[in-house]
Formats: C-alpha cells, sequence, structure tokens
C-alpha cells in the first residue's frame, strides 16, 4: 500500500487466512458452554461456478477427494445451485465430529483458491441447532473467504426470511475470543435456504 493509498483512505484487502477454519472446533466447544448451540455435523462451501474445463475438472477433483470414504460408511457431498446461480457443496459428517468437516471445508477451499478460482469463493458456512424438536433454532458460523472473518447467522425459526439479531449478537459476543468475528455488521450478509443450515 502506498502513501496515496494512505491518504485517500484506501485500504489493502486483506489476506484469506483459509486456517481460521481450524479454530471452528475450539469455538463450537464454547458456543457449546455458553449458548446451548451444538454441531450438526453439516458444512457447505458457497462459490461461483465458471464455465470451462478446467473448473468441471476441478469440481471433480473435488468430489473425488470428499467422496474417497463413502465405501467405508462415508455419506457422499452434494453439489446444488441456488436461485442466484451460485454453487454449494455440503458436506456431511457425524455430529461430535466437526474436526473431519472442517477439514473437508478447508480441502474444498484450498483447492479451489490453488487451481486459480479463489475469486470465485464466497463464503464456508458450518451448522448448529441449540434443541431437539418445534423450538430448535439453527445458527450457522459463515466465513468470509475474502474478509478472513467469521460471522454467525440466525434465521428465526418458522419465518420466512427473518433473523434473530439478538442472538447473533450474542453468538459475536461469545465467540470474540476464538474466531476472528467481522466487526463490520453491514457484511453479516443473511444465506436463506444455504444447504447445511
Amino acid at each position: 500500500m502506498g502513501l496515496l493509498d494512505a491518504i485517500l483512505g484506501r485500504s489493502k484487502p486483506v489476506r484469506p487466512d483459509l486456517d481460521q477454519l481450524f479454530a471452528v472446533p475450539s469455538a463450537a466447544l464454547t458456543l457449546q458452554a455458553a449458548a446451548g448451540f451444538t454441531p450438526t455435523g453439516l458444512g457447505s462451501v458457497c462459490f461461483a461456478g465458471v464455465e470451462g474445463g478446467g473448473f468441471a475438472r476441478l469440481q471433480e477433483d473435488v468430489r473425488e477427494l470428499l467422496d474417497a470414504d463413502t465405501e467405508r460408511g462415508g455419506i457422499p457431498v452434494e453439489f446444488s445451485r441456488d436461485a442466484y446461480g451460485y454453487t454449494w457443496l455440503l458436506a456431511r459428517h457425524p455430529a461430535d465430529d466437526s474436526a473431519a468437516l472442517v477439514n473437508d471445508l478447508h480441502a474444498v477451499n484450498t483447492l479451489l483458491q490453488d487451481g486459480g478460482f479463489g475469486p470465485q469463493l464466497l463464503c464456508s458456512l458450518i451448522g448448529f441447532r441449540d434443541a431437539e424438536g418445534a423450538e430448535s433454532r439453527s445458527l450457522a458460523l459463515v466465513y468470509l473467504y475474502k474478509r478472513g472473518t467469521f460471522y454467525p447467522f440466525a434465521p428465526v425459526p418458522g419465518d420466512a426470511e427473518k433473523r434473530d439479531n439478538q442472538l447473533e449478537l450474542q453468538v459475536r459476543g461469545v465467540l470474540g475470543d476464538d474466531l476472528r468475528v467481522e466487526k463490520d455488521l453491514s457484511r453479516w450478509f443473511p444465506v436463506w435456504g444455504a444447504p447445511g443450515l
């Protein structure tokens, strides 16, 4: 960053730090102890699709890597496309194995980044619930690839596209020492209907 950038108030973009994802398993313990939310075993990666053979091959490489354990009882990954045209990869693991889920999400992000498709990566999310049954609430920890930060996303149960802002702010306070939480609340984008939520 040069002197002119500093004078004009321009900042250098934060370099993605995918290793931040490895802080999620310990943050999950904090979240369970402080707020009663436990991992669901579901996580996803969202990226903008790119046309072309190189990206299609990379997507197949991701599928092969993550589906390598299906013969031993592992659950295959699922690809889907949302209403905005973004591609989502959904990974499933036992709820008590958030470390394996994070490893898979990290591997997907790394493969895309190393394959030259880092700019297409949007976010990764890890799902949580606070109870079983009709009163259960969903929560996602969303990792913003381009910012290198996390934020909580909590949809109101049974309500179409309404957020539980109080819960999101509570989770921010609980996890402030465990994760690099996004300070700019305008970047806490809703991820309605995201696979894994």
